[in-house]
């Protein structure tokens, strides 16, 4: 099992890593918010371990973020607040269980168990809107039943778009998903991969699937 650990403390962060890795697991252990959020949504992790307070964004927001992108894989919450009411919410933003800090590495290990033996949900690695059909296994994309050849991150653009059919995406969250947290959001390569995009998938078609929001990003539907 491959394991993100995103905690700031550095000594609970090495005595969970140290913790985990003597089980025979794998584990990046990551001190930054925004940084633990990039690797989670870029790397297939089987589970996350998420601290609540956290230098560059805090873990709720990464929680949120998580799910909003579509991340199924099980997040276990380290908080230090016994409130019920911050309980709540941590699991109400999409955390799978919670563990309450200071605790005992025993109790950690029993729930993260628990977590992996959880049956992950059978996603279609088909992605469809109106004619056109990306298959995420094979990586083809096909319009209209003829084969389209598109460079990666061509691919990985019309991936995060029509995982998100009818919704519209800023250039920003488009820029994070397929070049990664630290590449200039600035650059036009968003909008010129775009463009790439549309003379492949919607010329000679009379439905253009790609729309410009002005102002905001762009949107694909059918």
């Amino acid at each position: 099992m491959k394991i993100l650990v995103i905690e700031d403390d550095p000594t609970v962060g090495e005595f969970v890593r140290r913790g985990l890795e003597e089980q025979r697991w794998q584990v990046d252990l990551v001190a930054n918010g925004q940084d633990g959020e990039y690797m989670a949504l870029s790397q297939p992790y089987d589970l996350v371990v998420l601290d609540m307070r956290l230098p560059g964004k805090n873990g709720l927001d990464i929680l949120r973020t998580l799910r909003s992108r579509g991340f199924e894989r099980p997040v276990l919450v380290l908080t230090a607040q016994d409130a019920v009411d911050a309980k709540v919410e941590t699991l109400r933003a999409g955390a799978d269980d919670y563990v309450t800090k200071p605790f005992a590495f025993e109790e950690l290990l029993a729930r993260i168990e628990a977590l992996s033996r959880r049956p992950r949900a059978l996603v279609s690695p088909v992605l469809e809107v109106a004619d056109l059909v990306l298959d995420q296994g094979t990586r083809e994309v096909v319009r209209g039943g003829v084969a389209v050849e598109l460079t990666p991150k061509e691919f990985a653009v019309l991936e995060y778009l029509m995982r998100h059919a009818g919704r519209v995406m800023s250039r920003t969250l488009i820029t994070e998903y397929a070049w990664g947290y630290h590449f200039d959001p600035g650059t036009n390569i968003v909008d010129v991969v775009i463009n790439h995009l549309r003379k492949k998938l919607d010329t000679g078609h009379e439905k253009k699937l790609i729309s410009t929001v002005r102002g905001v990003g762009y949107m694909i539907r059918g």
